[in-house]
């Protein structure tokens, strides 16, 4: 497979002498099959170049899949300059993920109105067919691809494709779970010492892959001030990357504060992780015209799908009970799942959840942790020990962020956690990713 880079950076273009090297534009890379079949992962500025390359240099319709991993502005607004759509005969499958209040086609069209963008997303000549992707494995272009929740403030899949015996793996927008990744009673670099689920999940999805692309937006020493931007530090990329037996990693989506001096050094850095975890995990930064033949190895068989495929997800119908003990932060809650179409039961305690629950199995159950007695614990721990709550997917909500925290909570039997202050669209995000794969 052949995979070429046309925008690594994250967030806003930024042109100019201090950004040469490794780039201006914003996501766009392309995926080239050995049966010729052509993948566009993310339409932000750099999709213009690959356009202008196509017309260029292809001869004949050009055919191809273009996979949105969200429709943040920085991954679609390349798509109205991308010339290829311009030309009849030309034919283009549009997937992102579904759910994000409009359909696909809607959000494209809406940054083509005639207030932004002078030409119709009707008036484009080349025939596009849109699809909105869950959570799952789906087939498309010949190529196996899997897709993934990500963890960030918009619903946003990464990809798993698999073709010609290679395994592709992009994954931006994404920010740890846990600030904490490794356990401490177990031997850090290995899978099973990541200590959040979400993080142990976010590696089995990396796991033997040949190539992963990664978002590594920030340092460590910037993250705490960008902590729920939704975006990743090379440290914790490339110690997930090293745990799951990644061949070789991608660094992406610079920030557009980054100019290539700070850039080469942050390349530098993360190699230098590499090698203290002992990887063979070949580590770089990815830059506006790298070039990679990603050729399998011998005797390199496809791991199963990690994920089985899934329904459209949909709010609607979707109950949620929001249990706090603080009056504010319920009626907060309830005003933005509502706004999402969710049906939203409230509770002040834990004995008033309990008496809801005698009459209502809701789909999900937010759970403030610190409460008067009986507190998010112990009502989780009734409920797990009734056959038909064992497996309701419950998210607790607490201001405690360490390791004994997580500990606890995925011991009582939460699903996920969400450490307080969340911002509300983070708050959505997770619980549509609970929601959707309960549903599977």
């Amino acid at each position: 497979m052949r995979v070429r880079f046309w925008g690594t950076r994250g967030s806003i273009a930024t042109p100019g002498p201090g950004t040469n090297h490794f780039g201006g534009n914003t996501s766009c890379v392309e995926l080239t099959t050995n049966d010729g079949h052509r993948f566009v992962v993310d339409c932000g500025t750099g999709a213009r170049p690959l356009g202008a390359h196509w017309m260029a240099n292809v001869s004949g319709p050009i055919r191809a899949s273009i996979l949105i991993g969200h429709t943040h502005w920085d991954h679609i607004q390349g798509f109205p300059f991308f010339e290829p759509v311009l030309i009849p005969g030309n034919e283009f499958s549009v997937y992102a993920p579904n759910g994000q209040g409009s359909s696909l086609h809607m959000v494209l069209a809406g940054q083509m109105e005639f207030t932004y963008f002078p030409v119709d997303l009707e008036q484009l000549p080349a025939t596009l067919k849109y699809a909105d992707l869950a959570e799952g494995v789906h087939q498309i272009g010949g190529a196996q691809v899997e897709a993934q929740y990500l963890n960030h403030p918009a619903a946003t899949l990464g990809y798993r494709i698999q073709a010609d015996g290679v395994t592709v793996v992009y994954l931006t927008d994404h920010e740890p779970f846990s600030e904490t990744l490794w356990r401490h009673d177990a031997p850090p670099g290995k899978m099973e010492s990541i200590l959040h689920d979400g993080d142990r999940r976010h590696a089995r999805f990396m796991a033997g892959a040949d190539l992963v692309i990664h978002d590594a937006q920030y340092t460590p020493e910037e993250y705490p001030a960008k902590k729920n931007w939704g975006h990743s530090t090379y440290e914790y990329v490339v110690g997930l990357a090293a745990a799951a037996g990644v061949r070789k990693l991608a660094l992406t989506h610079h920030d557009p504060t980054h100019n290539d001096a700070f850039l080469t050094e942050l390349e530098s850095r993360a190699k230098e992780a590499a090698r203290r975890w002992g990887a063979s995990t070949e580590v770089f930064c990815a830059y506006e015209g790298l070039d990679l033949h990603i050729e399998s190895l011998a005797g390199a068989r496809f791991a199963e799908p990690i994920l089985s495929a899934a329904p459209a997800f949909s709010a609607g119908g979707k109950c949620i009970l929001v249990v706090d003990d603080d009056e504010s932060h319920r009626t907060l809650a309830k005003q933005t799942l509502e706004r999402w179409n969710f049906n939203v039961r409230l509770a002040a305690g834990g004995e008033e959840a309990l008496r809801i629950l005698e009459n209502l199995h809701p789909d999900l159950m937010l759970l403030d942790m610190m409460m008067p007695k009986p507190d998010g614990l112990d009502v989780l721990k009734t409920l797990r020990a009734k056959p038909e709550y064992a497996h309701l997917p419950v998210m607790l909500l607490t201001a405690c962020n360490d390791e004994a925290t997580a500990h606890v909570c995925f011991d009582a039997g939460a699903t996920d956690f969400l450490i307080k202050p969340f911002t509300l669209p983070q708050l959505i995000a997770r619980v549509r990713a609970c929601l959707a794969r309960a549903e599977k």
